[in-house]
């Protein structure tokens, strides 16, 4: 009888975890990530949102990406401090070519974000913009 609620608790976790699909080799594959307790997530792909913020596949070519980046950091003092919440909002423009795998990172730097665009393997292309910051 207990083995349900926990099943029911766990299933919404499930939709997080799905398998990625598999590129497709005409298509520029794009992979969005953060340190573990960040949330980096695509929004907009060319003014339009996109499905899956984790990862999403484009045509040749230039494209605009527009991502928000949330993070915590510590206020005041010791362990009395709050934390609070950035968001990020990060826009990246970026001529993409078929076939190759291209990973957006972000990292929090004090009240603010850094984020790159990089190719496989491991090669720093361009730094994001970063649009504008602040609490949520």
């Amino acid at each position: 009888m207990r083995l349900l609620p926990i099943l029911l608790c766990a299933l919404p976790l499930t939709a997080c975890a799905a398998a990625l699909p598999e590129p497709d080799p005409q298509q520029a594959w794009i992979e969005l990530y953060s340190t573990p307790g960040n949330t980096l997530m695509a929004q907009k792909l060319d003014g339009k949102k996109v499905s899956d913020g984790r990862f999403f596949q484009v045509s040749p070519g230039s494209h605009e990406l527009r991502a928000r980046f949330q993070f915590e950091v510590e206020t005041g003092g010791g362990m009395m401090g709050n934390p609070r919440q950035i968001t990020c909002h990060l826009k990246l423009n970026y001529d993409f070519v078929a076939g190759q795998r291209y990973r957006l990172e972000a990292r929090p730097v004090a009240m603010s974000t850094q984020a790159w665009l990089y190719a496989s393997p491991r090669k720093a292309l361009k730094q994001v913009s970063v649009e504008r910051c602040g609490p949520v």
